[in-house]
């Protein structure tokens, strides 16, 4: 069990040297160290400070900043097998894309409005916006460069992978290429002129284009044409000069640059480059004057499409004529482009950590199935699910554990089953060709009771989630379309069923979506329970959620906005109490972000009365471990690897008999206030010993752990010399595996 007394092992805090691997694929090399860049610019504490004042919190916006360095440190660190570096950077580039489209283009929609709010760390929006270029443009070079410098020629020293450019074609390569162009290239192309009767064409959001400038040989007038490039970006080049030579890519944007005179007969080309927008993604809308949540999410969405552009990449070697048109047409200033030296969109990367290289992968990796699911159903005389449940609570963490076998095997059979009264589910975001929703669809239009609140407001996924709510309905399913003002992330499924004893309830209540394939990428854990209590409360939820019932009273589990921070406040003050009275006040928790002001306040008190609080917080924190007089009972840690730590726990001592808790909700603002959220208390001690082991095995963990001071500058863990690797991905895939073994939880 986790102590009151309880510390981390002391590591030796150090960074990866980029240039040097390590000799074991373990231990760190020497004393090169390679420090990374720091966004988080805190402010200095005055004396007497209270607890609200700006400089006790971290930017929140350079803090994700930070978080997404450490994405990034994944694709600098050679202990990191190829394919994977090469994914991580893709992954980084990503997350800046969505970051640009949703934090930069919400604070220049603020700047634009005269918003002269400050953030929690005092500043503006044109402050903070000042502050994110700076750090956006190191992040983006070091990408860059990364990925130019250091994986492209990898790719072809280790894989015999070429990424190459077009005068590197052979004459035979060129000629083949040249015929490809012509035959599928070509009839796609369209060609967008800017004239007196062409005005400057739409630039679709994160496309990838080429800037075409063009002149009339006689007439000596100047005119810009765009070419959006198709969506396969990597041609293999047909003609191999000798037996084992590498799988040679070209850019399809440099196959096209090549023949765009093609395209423009009659015309000199002067200059040709590549360019990508990226649109404003935080668009608001005033859900309490929309007759049809359905209708406004649509129109957002088209909205979003036509929405304003915020940045502007463009290649390095772009001349300045070209450049100050394409800001023209676009309306964006000289700040909002970010120069690139290298290849544009490393988001394409993904296509080429798919290879097939299993070599150069992390190794494959099998969800397990829990030793109490191995037989299930397969027989007559062997228990079906609903009988394993009720023998006692099953907790499984995937994907360690098979989601398939195991939450996606509850819904499908709980839709076959003919004692299944009914099932209720929130959907937040799901797989293409979902089975869970293939199932839900199967009930109901086998005439069972099937409700499913469709939440359409989940970001970049409204559009599926329409859809899946438009189908779910033609099969005969209840679809309700989220709360006015509410954002359902709770994740949840409630399956009545008719029993010889009665009606019993069945719940699965989680911290991840209903996907069954980021079950494979994502650590999540979920509860599968027959508590009749609980079932109450889920019953309730979802009356609340499908009728109207603001005041729903809940006996066990946690609700946002209901009662959840007035819960989680009253549980931070028992631990400072049992400080007083003890001497034992302990607080372990394990989320994604951490920015609620409310509750910081709390911990902060917390730990000005001695309390010990351990954080493992994934992403951004506004939180400052570590401060004299305020936080020096606070300690986090961030764990970052080859899968995306998801889960969220929550445990507080109590004087030694652990009040555990598990759901969707991390210590946001958003979630606290914004959505509804659903965390449920684990009381089985075999599962409370389950939940505190993997919180031992994060903090123990000295291999993809990095702490963070007060200064907001985040140190890579690494063992010393006396000290075996703890990594924690390794340790839980190992423990699934004894586990599906032998006859345990």
């Amino acid at each position: 069990m986790i102590s009151s007394d309880s510390t981390l092992t002391e590591s030796q805090v150090q960074v990866i040297p980029v240039s040097e691997p390590s000799s074991n694929g373990d231990l760190p090399p020497s004393e090169e160290r390679f420090v990374l860049p720091k966004a988080t610019v805190p402010r200095p504490v005055p004396e007497g400070a209270n607890l609200k004042h700006h400089s006790l919190y971290f930017n929140q916006e350079l803090s994700w900043i930070d978080f997404n360095w450490r994405v990034l440190h994944l694709a600098l660190d050679e202990r990191t097998p190829l394919l994977e570096r090469v994914r991580f950077v893709a992954i980084t580039a990503s997350n800046l894309d969505e970051f640009t489209q949703k934090r930069v283009g919400g604070l220049k929609r603020q700047e634009a409005a005269g918003v002269r709010g400050l953030s929690v760390d005092g500043r503006s929006p044109g402050e903070q916006l000042v502050l994110l270029r700076r750090a956006i443009l190191t992040m983006h070079q070091t990408m860059t460069e990364t990925w130019e410098k250091s994986l492209r020629p990898a790719l072809l020293e280790q894989v015999d992978v070429e990424i190459c450019d077009y005068e590197q074609l052979s004459a035979q390569e060129q000629e083949s290429l040249h015929t490809y162009f012509k035959t599928q290239i070509y009839p796609i192309l369209t060609p967008l002129t800017v004239d007196p009767g062409h005005p400057f064409p739409f630039i679709s959001n994160l496309s990838l284009s080429l800037a075409v400038i063009l002149e009339h040989p006689q007439l000596g007038t100047t005119y810009f044409a765009r070419l959006k490039i198709p969506p396969k970006r990597w041609l293999p080049c047909p003609v191999q000069e000798e037996n084992g030579a590498p799988l040679r890519l070209l850019p399809v944007e440099q196959l096209i640059a090549r023949h765009v005179d093609e395209l423009f007969p009659g015309m000199n080309v002067v200059s040709v480059h590549p360019f990508r927008i990226t649109r404003n993604a935080d668009v608001a809308r005033d859900e309490e004057v929309a007759d049809d949540l359905l209708s406004m999410i649509s129109e957002e969405l088209r909205e979003r499409r036509f929405a304003p552009v915020v940045r502007l990449e463009v290649a390095r070697e772009m001349p300045d004529y070209d450049r100050r048109f394409l800001r023209r047409g676009l309306g964006l200033g000289v700040d909002d482009v970010y120069e690139v030296d290298g290849l544009l969109d490393l988001t394409d990367c993904f296509q080429i950590a798919d290879l097939n290289f299993p070599a150069h992968k992390y190794e494959a990796w099998e969800p397990v199935v829990p030793y109490r699911l191995r037989h299930e159903g397969e027989t007559k005389d062997t228990q079906d699910i609903f009988a394993i449940i009720r023998q006692g609570d099953l907790l499984v963490h995937h994907p360690y554990d098979s989601f398939g076998v195991s939450v996606q095997r509850l819904v499908e059979e709980a839709a076959a089953d003919e004692r299944v009264l009914a099932i209720k589910q929130t959907l937040y975001r799901t797989s293409d060709e979902s089975p869970i929703v293939k199932a839900l669809m199967q009930a109901g239009e086998s005439g069972k009771q099937v409700a499913v609140l469709v939440e359409v407001k989940a970001r970049f996924d409204e559009a599926n989630n329409i859809e899946w709510g438009r189908m779910l309905e033609n099969s005969g399913v209840h679809v309700a379309y989220g709360l006015v003002g509410l954002k359902t992330h709770a994740k949840t499924t409630l399956i009545v069923r008719q029993e010889r004893d009665g009606v019993r309830t069945y719940c699965h209540i989680g911290t991840g979506n209903y996907n069954s394939k980021t079950a494979h990428l994502y650590t999540d854990l979920g509860l599968m329970t027959s508590d009749p209590v609980l079932g109450l409360d889920l019953v309730n939820l979802f009356h609340s959620l499908t009728g109207y019932a603001p005041q729903q009273n809940y006996q066990k589990v946690l609700v946002a906005p209901r009662n959840m921070r007035s819960r989680f406040n009253r549980l931070i003050e028992q631990e400072i109490s049992n400080q007083e009275q003890f001497g034992n006040g302990r607080i372990v928790v394990k989320m994604n972000a951490l920015d609620d002001k409310g509750i910081i306040r709390r911990l902060y008190q917390a730990s000005q009365a001695g309390v010990q609080i351990d954080m493992i917080i994934r992403g951004h924190t506004i939180l400052r471990p570590g401060l004299p007089g305020y936080s020096e009972k606070i300690r986090i840690v961030s764990i970052l690897g080859r899968f995306l730590e998801h889960d969220r726990i929550y445990c507080f001592h109590n004087n030694g008999d652990p009040l555990i808790f598990s759901g969707s909700a991390d210590w946001r603002g958003r979630n606290l206030k914004r959505r509804v959220e659903l965390i449920a208390p684990i009381e089985d001690p075999r599962l409370k010993q389950q939940m505190i082991q993997l919180l031992e095995d994060a903090l123990k963990d000295n291999r993809l752990a990095w702490d963070v001071d007060a200064e907001g500058q985040y140190m890579l863990r690494y063992p010393e010399a006396d000290q075996g690797v703890r990594e924690i991905h390794r340790t839980l895939m190992k423990r699934a595996q004894k586990r599906a073994k032998k006859n345990k939880i």
